[in-house]
């Protein structure tokens, strides 16, 4: 079996394959941006990604790049290992997919509910239903009356 080692592409730009298909394998393809209004930008500037790495130590920084991209799943100062998190649902949203999997969350977006309805045998909507009879004119003759 072969193996193909990790690779790393510099100065990718929008019209290069490794930026055009969604990603398979130990590759990745880095964007360069000035500062973090530029990532942000170019982020929310494309589809949805399926995942988003944050390397760095300021909160604040960190806090504005999640609080204003989108995408399915993160991790911080690391790569992939949001996937492994069992209690954290993943998936992607728009073009990386829809729905998410894990636990509690995959056992309801892989599941459909089928909710059944049961109406009582004596209930009040039977007053509203043909035929009409002598209670059904009683009460709108007080509803008459009130109104």
């Amino acid at each position: 079996m072969a193996k193909f080692p990790p690779h790393v592409v510099l100065d990718t730009r929008d019209d290069m394959l490794v930026c055009q298909e969604e990603i398979f394998g130990p590759i990745l393809p880095v964007v360069a941006a000035d500062d973090a209004e530029a990532a942000i930008a170019y982020i929310n500037g494309h589809d949805r990604p399926l995942a988003l790495y944050w390397f760095g130590t300021d909160r604040r920084a960190r806090d504005r790049v999640l609080d204003r991209t989108v995408c399915g799943g993160v991790t911080i100062n690391d790569c992939l290992l949001h996937i492994a998190q069992e209690n954290q649902p993943f998936g992607g949203v728009g073009a990386s997919g829809m729905g998410a999997y894990h636990g509690h969350a995959g056992f309801g977006a892989m599941s459909k509910e089928k909710p059944v309805y049961y109406r009582a045998r004596y209930s009040g909507v039977d007053l509203l239903l043909p035929p009409y009879g002598a209670t059904f004119e009683r009460v709108l003759g007080v509803v008459r009356r009130i109104i």
